[in-house]
């Protein structure tokens, strides 16, 4: 049996009561078609509030939590069991994560390990309320979480860290780098940016695949997640591009948590024009002639309702968009990082807008969920965050002859003898005095 993450979760992640950030104005404008230049001089700008009503946040400024239940009820855009698949998904990505760290200070993982905890309404909000499975993601080093929304079972990835062959790499991936065909998991990458292009490829095959090869019903996206220090490299500004020219079905998807591992984003961003007081990203696609969209990404069903309408623009045809969620994430870069560097005010801001009791509210508020069903479902996840470590815990390492695997190109003409054994294992190997096939 293992220490439930629920309550790590609430040493973690203080939550202390806050006053919401205001509204904002919203605006929107079409993109040009292809090849042809950018006529609208209307901002391309989603800033999200007034009209997602199915919001978790107070609805007017500074309004506490309990006037904000005392309220009447209002008529939610979501249905009981959509709503409850998505607490559930967010719960589950919160416990996975810090049982994680559990595990990872108990010996159980080796490397760094990236957690996710705090971001979960970004996840949730895009992949699980959004996506089918033949659509396709690409991830970053923080991608445990991902790959749980994309359907990945949470036993695979907790073998995957742990190093089993189980896993869903067989152990050869471990934290930064989950890959998985069935479920369109493009990767996690360890480097910033390296994700990006891969998910541009993925959206320019789906949309050769329609418009060349003729399969109509073809309606697969890519959703490309990165951090905030990502948007300041190469690959962030080419992807932008050749989406743009091709008009493909991709989406970037910006979790600006506002910290490049130690490095606050105010710092290294310069802001997009000289009347703005802050470096927005969401700002960047407008010079590419896409939607640039800021969204509070602290909230499930706003994430969801912006995600929903770039994804039907991209099965449309009608292009890319890029969606800056402005995000959290409740513990320090990785397991491996004592977080001393960000305002202890600052994390407490963002705690008490954590998304997961925000949800709760909510449904609570709208009739979507008892509070016993609320404790069922939490008491489901738990018990499948602990199947999972018992999983993995108990599964075998890779074989030995996993090792070259996926390293050669030709694995039978270097890799294994006429034996038919790795070469690894023959006499003279290291010295490389061992027989290689012409």
């Amino acid at each position: 049996m293992y220490t439930s993450a629920t309550s790590i979760r609430a040493m973690a992640c203080p939550r202390q009561r806050s006053s919401m950030r205001g509204e904002e104005s919203s605006m929107r404008a079409q993109v040009a078609p292809l090849h042809q230049p950018r006529l609208s001089r209307t901002p391309v700008v989603i800033r999200s509030s007034k009209k997602v009503q199915a919001s978790a946040q107070p609805a007017s400024k500074g309004a506490s939590a309990s006037s904000a239940s005392s309220a009447p009820k209002s008529t939610p855009k979501i249905s009981a069991e959509e709503a409850r698949e998505l607490y559930r998904d967010m719960f589950l990505g919160r416990e996975f994560e810090e049982m994680c760290a559990q595990m990872y200070y108990r010996g159980k993982m080796f490397g760094f390990v990236h957690l996710y905890s705090g971001q979960e309404a970004v996840s949730t909000g895009v992949i699980k309320a959004c996506l089918k499975k033949h659509d396709f993601v690409s991830s970053t080093y923080r991608d445990h979480v991902h790959a749980i929304s994309k359907g990945v079972s949470s036993k695979k990835v907790m073998a995957e860290l742990f190093g089993k062959k189980t896993g869903v790499c067989r152990g050869q991936g471990g934290s930064m780098h989950m890959f998985d065909k069935e479920h369109g998991l493009l990767g996690g990458y360890a480097f910033i940016g390296e994700g990006i292009p891969v998910g541009v490829g993925a959206a320019f095959t789906s949309a050769y695949t329609r418009r060349v090869l003729g399969e109509e019903d073809h309606d697969a996206v890519a959703v490309n997640f990165f951090g905030d220090g990502t948007c300041n490299v190469g690959q962030f500004y080419e992807s932008l591009n050749m989406a743009s020219l091709y008009k493909l079905p991709v989406i970037f998807v910006v979790e600006n948590n506002k910290w490049a591992i130690g490095m606050s984003h105010a710092r290294a961003t310069s802001t997009s024009s000289l009347a703005d007081s802050e470096p927005w990203i969401y700002k960047k696609g407008e010079a590419f002639g896409m939607p640039g969209v800021h969204v509070d990404g602290m909230d499930v069903l706003k994430v969801r309702e912006v995600a929903m309408e770039a994804v039907a623009r991209a099965r449309r045809g009608d292009g890319p968009t890029l969606i800056e969620c402005e995000t959290y994430r409740f513990r320090g870069h990785s397991l491996a990082d004592p977080d001393e560097l960000r305002d202890p005010k600052e994390k407490e801001h963002y705690a008490s807008r954590d998304p997961i009791p925000r949800m709760k509210e909510y449904m609570l508020k709208n009739g979507l969920a008892t509070e016993a069903e609320i404790k069922e479902i939490e008491k489901d996840v738990v018990a499948e965050v602990e199947d999972a470590v018992e999983f993995a815990d108990e599964s075998p390492k890779p074989d030995m002859s996993q090792l070259l695997e996926n390293v050669f190109a030709d694995p039978k003409g270097f890799g294994i003898g006429p034996d038919g054994q790795y070469r690894y294992m023959q006499p003279g190997f290291t010295s490389g005095t061992a027989a290689v096939l012409k």
